[in-house]
């Protein structure tokens, strides 16, 4: 009885493979969608939170040494390892001051191209933030 239990799960098993086997095809044959627009729309709706978002880290970049993430309260870490000389420690906080510095302008950017988006929203209908 045991043996016809274990013949039988073998079997469908093995039947279930060589569907699946023969369905892989069909569907990796089948090419992505092209995309038919720019997503204009997706864009004005999620306008506000993008905006906001790029606030915030330009804020958090711009703030003092007791703001945490700020590029004032790294210079001041990466002096602390230099008074303290801890060299190699200090080399990589470094290094992420010059990333965090060069991120600066990129948000900055990315603020100035925002503002025009949202002309763009409000002059073709698109309402920022309001889902249609």
């Amino acid at each position: 009885m045991l043996v016809n239990r274990t013949a039988t799960a073998l079997g469908a098993l093995a039947l279930a493979g060589s569907l699946l086997a023969a369905a892989a095809p069909a569907q990796a044959a089948s090419p992505k969608p092209v995309p038919t627009g720019d997503g204009a729309k997706a864009i004005c709706k999620r306008l506000p939170k993008i905006q906001e978002r790029v606030t915030k880290a330009v804020e958090r970049l711009n703030g003092d040494a007791t703001v945490v993430g700020s590029v004032a309260r790294m210079e001041k870490r990466v002096a602390n390892a230099k008074t303290a000389g801890h060299a190699e420690i200090g080399t990589y906080l470094n290094d992420r001051l010059t990333f965090r510095k060069s991120l600066l302008p990129t948000l900055q950017t990315r603020q100035n191209d925002l503002k025009a988006v949202a002309t763009w929203c409000a002059s073709h209908g698109e309402s920022a933030g309001a889902s249609k």
